[in-house]
């Protein structure tokens, strides 16, 4: 897979994922050092073939051949919740197809403290390099799973007493209303049309966030990133050891 960005491509660098770089001549000179300091072959070439390869030209100079990216599995997102001695926080996207939006959730995610991402096989965007530059890097850190049926999924996850909160603009209940001190599962659902019936009416709580301008309503990455930090800093404070 070809991976570009800088950020995503540190961050594949560091995690010892990338086989040749692709880098533009003329590019700056500091940038350049610090790619040597990879054992990774450089090559270079005009930017308009990496334009031309990318298919845009917000590459920033820089370009990786990578390993695929792989999906992780729910049990290793509990898994991680368990190792870091936490309480559950799992984001479930139900029908996030931009993958722009997908990679800016993989991002806020990582980034605030959450423990994994879940989408459903047919309803979501790939694992592409789009969503690896729009997540920064975060994906080489955060689980991010596949699971082939979202609502059994969640019904799963509330038999391990997981509560499920969906994300819906025209929920009556505030987001500063709920507990978030317990095991926890939030929905977000597609740009425009939102969560699914069926999943919408497995959620435990629908919770909306309040707008106070003319537009009245947040995009998917957006929505998620104001869940996600509320529902963290809503937490106690674990005392360091």
């Amino acid at each position: 897979m070809l991976l570009y960005g800088r950020n995503p491509v540190l961050e594949a660098l560091q995690g010892g994922r990338v086989s040749e770089l692709l880098v533009a001549k003329g590019i700056e000179e500091s940038f350049v050092r610090e790619l040597k300091t990879f054992d990774v072959r450089l090559k270079f070439a005009p930017r308009i073939e990496l334009d031309q390869l990318a298919g845009t030209t917000q590459h920033q100079g820089v370009m990786a051949e990578v390993e695929d990216l792989e999906w992780a599995t729910v049990d290793d997102i509990l898994d991680r919740a368990d190792e870091k001695g936490e309480q559950l926080l799992m984001i479930l996207l139900d029908g996030v197809t931009d993958p722009r939006n997908f990679g800016a959730i993989i991002r806020s995610a990582e980034v605030l403290g959450a423990h994994g991402v879940v989408v459903e096989e047919r309803r979501s965007a790939p694992l592409s390099a789009v969503v690896a530059k729009a997540a920064a890097g975060a994906t080489s850190y955060l689980p991010v799973a596949q699971t082939k049926n979202l609502p059994r999924l969640i019904d799963q996850l509330k038999e391990d007493n997981v509560w499920i909160y969906g994300a819906a603009g025209e929920a009556a209940t505030d987001l500063r209303r709920l507990d978030y001190d317990r095991k926890l599962a939030l929905v977000i659902g597609a740009e425009g049309e939102g969560m699914r019936r069926l999943v919408r009416e497995k959620c435990d709580e629908l919770v909306s966030i309040a707008v106070r301008g003319q537009i009245k309503s947040l995009n998917a990455g957006v929505a998620a990133g104001i869940l996600i930090h509320h529902a963290v800093s809503s937490r106690p404070v674990k005392a360091k050891p």
